[in-house]
């Protein structure tokens, strides 16, 4: 028996891209960013920031589309696979795609928008994701949330993403 699982908690580098099949299946596209703090060798803390490529499918992706903006943070689990490709200086480059089998919408629809405007920069979620804050499903109805979320907004330049 073989098993492929990951399970992604990070921010949107910029706004979901809905296409269709030609048999009418929606799907769409996300860049999802983690960052976790390191120390370095001189013992300085160094963030380093991972970019994952996710398609969600179907109705999931449909919502997606809806309700997700650029900087909103995701829950999201799928199957995860390497794919090799080429940069624009010729260099070879590996990226981590996820094929996504379920997303759960962090925080609430206008805090990125305000956060945003407001100009704050990326912050730690100071909150456990746990059973009374628990994060709203894609296929639940919107406005119908349990619990209050303390998540932040994430502060990323278009030139940050990178594919």
């Amino acid at each position: 028996m073989s098993f492929n699982k990951i399970i992604i908690v990070g921010y949107l580098g910029r706004d979901p891209e809905i296409k269709y099949t030609p048999q009418g299946t929606a799907l769409c596209k996300l860049s999802v960013a983690t960052t976790e703090r390191r120390k370095n060798a001189a013992g300085e803390s160094e963030d380093h920031t991972t970019w994952f490529r996710v398609t969600v499918w179907g109705r999931q992706a449909e919502l997606a589309n809806e309700y997700l903006e650029k900087g909103r943070q995701v829950y999201i689990e799928g199957r995860l696979r390497l794919e090799e490709y080429t940069d624009r200086e010729g260099n070879r480059r590996t990226s981590p795609e996820v094929n996504a089998t379920d997303i759960q919408f962090l925080g609430s629809r206008g805090e990125t928008s305000q956060r945003a405007s407001a100009g704050a920069g990326q912050e730690e979620v100071e909150e456990e994701i746990g059973a009374e804050a628990a994060p709203a499903s894609a296929t639940s109805k919107p406005g119908k949330r349990g619990g209050k979320r303390a998540a932040k907004a994430a502060a990323i330049s278009d030139e940050e993403i990178p594919f």
